[in-house]
C-alpha cells in the first residue's frame, strides 16, 4: 500500500470545505484503505485465497440537527461531491435529533507513531509465503497421529489506513498492521470426535507466533479432550482458562456500551458507581496501549482514545460511551464509539495452577460452544467443554455439559484471578475462579 497521507488528507478536507459550502450545517468523512490477504487451506490444497485492495468513503451530513449518512468505494472527487449534494439534500427530510451533532473538538495531535500498531514490514511478505506457512501449519499439526481430520489452516495480513475529517476541525490519521494464522483439528473416534484449534495475530511480523507454535497449541487443546467423560449436574467451582474468560468479559463489555445502556438492553443500566462484581475485579480500557491489538488513536468520532478505569474493586466506574450515547445519557464520550479497545482485566499474581490447586472438586472450562448471553438479563448458557478438577488437580477431559448463570452473580463469584492473560487480543482476561456456577450433564 503506498503512503499517500498528505494527498488524501488534503482530499478529504477539501470535501469538507465543499460541503459546508453546499448547505451542511455540519459534516464529517471517513476514509479506510485495506489491502487485505488471506489464505484458507484443507488436506493440502487451497480452499480460499482473497487479496484485495479496497477504500470505502464515509460521509455524514447534518442539516441543522437532521442528519444523513453515505458511502462509497468511488474515490472520485465528482462521484464523492454528488454523494455530498445528496446527503444534504436527504437530511432535510429525516427526523431531527439534537444529539446527532459531532464531536465537539479536542486536539488533531494523535502522535499516533508512538502507539506501535503499524509494521511496514506486513506490506512487503510475499502472498507466497503466507500460502506456504498455511501449508506448513496443517502440515506440522496433521503430523500428529492422534489428529484425523483438519478443518483448515488460516494465514494472513492486513494494512490499513485511516483518514478522519470534520467541520468542527478534526483532521487525523493513522496505519494500522496484523498478521495472523491459525488451525482448527478434529480427534478422536466415531462418537468421540473433539473439536478444537487455535489462532494468533500480531501488529508485528517479528512478534508473530510461529506456525510451529500455533500448531502445538491447537493439538495439545483437542487432544487434551480424548476420552472425554459425562459427568453428574450439579453447582460446583470453575476456573475458566484465559480464552473463555476473555469472551465472557467481551459479554460484560457489550453489556456496557452506551447504546444498549440508554436503549435499556442491558441489565446494567443505572449501575453507574456500584458494586457489581467481587473486591478482586479491576478492569481497564486502554485505547492507546503500545502496542495493544485494539490500541486506536480516536473512535469513530474523531474523539481521542484513553485510558479508562472500568471497574475498580468490583465497582463499575464508567459505560462505554462514544459522543451520542454520552449526550443521550448526560455524561462524556469516554472515546469507545467504535466499541471498546484494549478491554483489559487486571491479572495478579497468583497462576493458573494455583486457582486449580484451591479446588477440591470442579472444572476447568477449556472451550465454550454457541453464543447463549442475553444482555437485557444478563443470562448465560453455553455448552462447554474442559478437565475435571479432583483434590486440587486435573483428572480427566469431561464433554457435553453447559454451564449457566447470570453474569451479575458470576463476576461477584470470581475468587482468584491468575497471571497469564493473552496479550495478543484486544480482550485480555487471565484465568479466573467463580466459587460456584450451574454445570448441566448427565
Amino acid at each position: 500500500m503506498v503512503n499517500n497521507t498528505k494527498s488524501f488528507l488534503n482530499k478529504i478536507e477539501n470535501l469538507i470545505q465543499f460541503a459546508q459550502k453546499s448547505g451542511a450545517t455540519q459534516s464529517q468523512i471517513y476514509l479506510l484503505n485495506n489491502d487485505d490477504f488471506s489464505v484458507e487451506v484443507r488436506n493440502g490444497e487451497i480452499q480460499e485465497l482473497n487479496k484485495s485492495i479496497s477504500a470505502n468513503f464515509g460521509i455524514k451530513i447534518l442539516v441543522d440537527d437532521k442528519v444523513a449518512t453515505a458511502s462509497t468505494s468511488d474515490l472520485r472527487d465528482e462521484t464523492i461531491e454528488r454523494l455530498i449534494l445528496n446527503a444534504i439534500k436527504r437530511a432535510q427530510y429525516s427526523e431531527p435529533d439534537e444529539f446527532m451533532r459531532l464531536a465537539d473538538f479536542i486536539t488533531n495531535d494523535f502522535d499516533a507513531d508512538s502507539l506501535e500498531i503499524y509494521d511496514p514490514e506486513i506490506g512487503t511478505i510475499d502472498n507466497n509465503y503466507k500460502i506456504a506457512q498455511a501449508l506448513k501449519l496443517e502440515k506440522i499439526a496433521m503430523s500428529d497421529n492422534r489428529i484425523k481430520v483438519s478443518d483448515g489452516a488460516m494465514y494472513g495480513t492486513t494494512v490499513s489506513e485511516v483518514f478522519a475529517a470534520n467541520s468542527n476541525g478534526l483532521l487525523g490519521s493513522f496505519r494500522n498492521t496484523s498478521i495472523g494464522g491459525g488451525v482448527h483439528l478434529l480427534a478422536g473416534e466415531d462418537d468421540q470426535m473433539f473439536e478444537e484449534g487455535w489462532w494468533e495475530n500480531s501488529i508485528f511480523a517479528s512478534k508473530m507466533k510461529s506456525v510451529e507454535e500455533i500448531a502445538a497449541i491447537a493439538v495439545n487443546r483437542v487432544t487434551r479432550l480424548l476420552g472425554a467423560k459425562k459427568i453428574d449436574s450439579g453447582t460446583m467451582p470453575v476456573v475458566m482458562e484465559p480464552n473463555v474468560a476473555s469472551s465472557l468479559f467481551g459479554f460484560f463489555a457489550s453489556c456496557i456500551s452506551g447504546g444498549a445502556v440508554y436503549m435499556h438492553r442491558t441489565f446494567l443500566a443505572d449501575k453507574l458507581n456500584e458494586k457489581i462484581a467481587a473486591d478482586i475485579l479491576n478492569i481497564l480500557d486502554n485505547g492507546r496501549l503500545v502496542g495493544g491489538t485494539g490500541t486506536l488513536p480516536f473512535d469513530s468520532d474523531g474523539t481521542p482514545t484513553r485510558l479508562n478505569s472500568i471497574v475498580k474493586d468490583g465497582v463499575l466506574q464508567t459505560y462505554l460511551l462514544g459522543t451520542y450515547s454520552a449526550r443521550k445519557l448526560g455524561m462524556k464520550s469516554t472515546g469507545n464509539a467504535s466499541g471498546p479497545t484494549n478491554f483489559i482485566i487486571s491479572p495478579t499474581e497468583k497462576t493458573q495452577d494455583d486457582l486449580i490447586k484451591s479446588i477440591n472438586k470442579g472444572i476447568l472450562i477449556t472451550s465454550t460452544i454457541g453464543q447463549g448471553t442475553d444482555s437485557t438479563t444478563g443470562d448465560i448458557s453455553k455448552g462447554a467443554f474442559g478437565m475435571m478438577i479432583e483434590n486440587g488437580e486435573l483428572s480427566h477431559p469431561v464433554a457435553e455439559i453447559t454451564f449457566s448463570g447470570n453474569l451479575g452473580n458470576i463476576l461477584n463469584n470470581i475468587e482468584m484471578i491468575a497471571d497469564n492473560p493473552n496479550t495478543s487480543r484486544s480482550v485480555q482476561s487471565p484465568a479466573i475462579k467463580i466459587g460456584e456456577i450451574s454445570i448441566s450433564g448427565n
